[in-house]
């Protein structure tokens, strides 16, 4: 295929069926995309060139799949069947420093191999309901490390990662309102979401069928969105959050990101009452977050683990009031029966029937992590316990600003290592050992240089 030589194209994607046809038409006529001939499926792999854009390759046709997808309602089999035209795809064919208007530096990956390297782009003009701030820190997530290797399938390269971002007031538009230049405000994994749907109408942003990540989504106007390793950041109004006065600026910057994902299911379960008999599996950067915010809402906590080696740690430090080991037949047995609910923030496949026999009758198992291959369910103890098993994703804005609220009135931060910008790949390195106690946090402020 011809690479394309002119930034402004028209997308059509045309119905298809038995002998029907993916088309790519440029307004101009310097250069031509040939036609697809296959039929029955959704053809774009013909744009998939990993044009190099600016210092970075990037793979279009995802882009573009991912751009008729959110145009066609994120509707696919209307995106198949109907017409839609795409007329800003030269935003995407422009390098990224020349998208926008702002200049920005960070650092990014460029391909699955997930080393991040220093990397320049744009970001948008500060709108009239926007926010601009200097990013202070940005929190390491274990999905920023699956991201960057395109583990999850969906990644767009360069992505430039980063969901756990606090930083300081710049700039604010005409229409802000909730915020002034000099506030300490954070940023966490939405950006944009569509503000109709019923989720949206509920404050449940983070269920909008539109819903718009921070780093590697597609924007409103059709752009790649970049995340917190970077200098700076703009924002809407809507999903920027107060830092209350207490929080240390670093160790709060995973609570954007960990704390509102074990905060919420609390919430929403019920397992906020005082007394309530707790579980958590898995003491890493969710676990240990999990145990703070369960302890401050007066629960009685149990961390679940496959050894004993953080039982001290579980008990001594964090204020967890028992400690079992999963693999200890006798522990488990004494146990069963006793909890109300248990916050399963494992990620790698386990055995769920064990767990399942530690709640009460009613009692929920609430899933969090995201294990790569199926696990197993089974259904009588469901049945016979009327028990359920759930799952949660993060939280909505006015969910996670409550969070920061409880967080601060309680004192609850992450357990950080802090660490600079060029130690990333290292920390990267770390973290898929799970040799981090618990969160690492980018001095970004002190340590991003520009290339």
């Amino acid at each position: 295929m011809a690479m394309m030589c002119i930034s402004l194209w028209r997308i059509s994607v045309l119905k298809f069926g038995d002998g029907a046809q993916a088309q790519a038409q440029r307004k101009d006529s310097h250069s031509k995309i040939p036609q697809s001939t296959s039929t029955n499926h959704w053809d774009l792999k013909r744009f998939n060139h990993n044009r190099q854009l600016g210092d970075g390759a990037r793979d279009l046709g995802a882009i573009i799949m991912k751009r008729v997808v959110q145009v066609a309602e994120f509707n696919v089999q209307a995106a198949q069947q109907g017409i839609v035209y795409i007329d800003e795809v030269d935003k995407i064919t422009k390098s990224a420093e020349e998208v926008h208007p702002k200049k920005a530096f960070g650092w990014a990956a460029r391909d699955t191999s997930g080393v991040l390297s220093p990397f320049k782009f744009s970001r948008r003009e500060t709108g009239e309901e926007d926010v601009a701030f200097k990013v202070l820190y940005c929190g390491i997530c274990h999905s920023d490390l699956h991201a960057n290797k395109n583990e999850w399938g969906s990644s767009m390269y360069p992505l430039l990662p980063g969901h756990e971002i606090v930083g300081e007031v710049t700039e604010v538009g005409s229409n802000v309102t909730k915020f002034k230049v000099g506030d300490k405000v954070g940023v966490g994994c939405v950006v944009g979401s569509c503000h109709a749907c019923d989720n949206c109408k509920n404050d449940l942003e983070n269920y909008c069928p539109k819903l718009i990540f921070t780093y590697n989504s597609i924007n409103h106007d059709g752009t790649v969105t970049y995340g917190g390793y970077s200098n700076f950041m703009v924002a809407n109004e809507h999903f920027v959050l107060r830092i209350p006065e207490g929080l240390p600026l670093d160790a709060a910057a995973p609570l954007l990101c960990a704390g509102i994902t074990v905060f919420s299911p609390l919430k929403f379960n019920g397992l906020t009452e005082p007394g309530t008999s707790i579980g958590v599996v898995g003491l890493g950067g969710l676990g240990h977050v999990a145990v703070k915010f369960a302890k401050a809402m007066g629960a009685k906590v149990t961390v679940i683990s496959t050894s004993s080696a953080k039982e001290k740690e579980a008990i001594e430090y964090l204020g967890a009031d028992a400690f079992i080991v999963s693999k200890n037949p006798q522990q488990m047995r004494a146990a069963m029966g006793t909890m109300d609910g248990i916050i399963d923030t494992v990620s790698a496949v386990h055995a769920l029937l064990p767990l399942i026999g530690l709640l009460k009758f009613h009692g929920k198992l609430v899933m969090l992590g995201i294990p790569d291959k199926p696990l197993e369910l089974p259904v009588s103890p469901l049945i016979f316990g009327r028990k359920i098993v759930t799952g949660s994703c993060i939280g909505g804005l006015k969910e996670t600003q409550e969070m920061l609220d409880f967080a601060a009135k309680h004192n609850i931060t992450a357990d950080i290592e802090v660490v600079s910008m060029d130690y990333v790949n290292t920390a990267m390195e770390r973290l898929a050992k799970g040799d981090v106690r618990y969160r690492f946090v980018i001095d970004v402020a002190n340590t991003l240089k520009e290339a």
